[in-house]
């Protein structure tokens, strides 16, 4: 992913006023991320933690924002669901339900979309985990680099729904 800076990700969202732009807090680590291994940067508002934010730039060097919500239903976060963006049955975090408001007209008038990710957005480190070597997969780097390609492609797809 390239480098993005305050003023790029305050303008980029596709879903949220101006107002909460402005009240975004960047996360505490922004000046020292490593940008070549995220595919999407994702956090969780230190101030709001009832709001995340995931920013991705496409091929075309766009880069679109989004503001979610966590949708705990009262329930315990749980590693017994699988992301929908690294897929991965057997990630060392735990996934929650985000929602977020359609861009435009729909999400002015109330029209939702959800998934399930990973609460602390971790898929970027998740997917750089390298599977045990075994006779199917003999080298699990050429793994990894499967893995970052699709969790690229479900990131893109999942704001093209939006």
């Amino acid at each position: 992913m390239q480098p993005l800076t305050e003023k790029t990700i305050r303008s980029s969202f596709v879903n949220a006023s101006r107002q909460e732009a402005k009240k975004l807090t960047l996360p505490e680590n922004f000046d020292s991320l490593d940008w070549d291994s995220l595919e999407y940067l994702g956090w969780r508002d230190p101030k709001m933690m009832q709001r995340g934010y995931l920013f991705h730039t496409d091929d075309s060097g766009r880069t679109r924002g989004i503001l979610l919500r966590p949708t705990d239903g009262g329930r315990k976060p749980t590693n017994a669901a699988m992301c929908e963006m690294c897929r991965d049955v057997n990630i060392p975090c735990a996934v929650g339900m985000w929602t977020t408001k359609r861009a435009g007209q729909a999400g002015r008038d109330g029209d939702t979309l959800g998934t399930l990710i990973c609460l602390n957005f971790e898929c970027s480190r998740n997917v750089r985990i390298p599977p045990p070597k075994n006779p199917i997969y003999p080298d699990p780097m050429v793994v990894v680099a499967q893995r970052i390609e699709l969790l690229d492609e479900r990131v893109q797809s999942f704001l093209s729904r939006l």
